[in-house]
């Protein structure tokens, strides 16, 4: 089998979406880069870094636990290289 390597850098929908209170984020490098995974209330106040390092070529995937938080919209924003994409998820109690 051949692995193959994306093309672009993409930020998935998190499944299952709403959660309560885990969900799945999945995200694809084009290229080595360094990468950060953050998750932003609704005012804009960061309430988790998921991830803040070096992610080689490929599909990724991480986990979100927000039993700690309250139910309601929160954003996602993936940042590597050039590429910035943010999304909308929301937490069911």
């Amino acid at each position: 089998e051949t692995e193959t390597v994306p093309n672009s850098f993409t930020l998935g929908q998190n499944y299952p979406n709403p959660f309560n209170p885990v969900t799945v984020i999945r995200f694809t490098v084009a290229r080595e880069s360094k990468v950060t995974l953050k998750v932003f209330g609704t005012l804009g106040n960061e309430v988790a870094t998921l991830v803040n390092d070096y992610r080689s070529a490929g599909m990724h995937q991480v986990t979100f636990d927000a039993s700690n938080l309250s139910a309601g919209l929160y954003f996602y924003r993936l940042s590597a290289d050039y590429f910035t994409q943010t999304k909308k998820m929301m937490m069911l109690k």
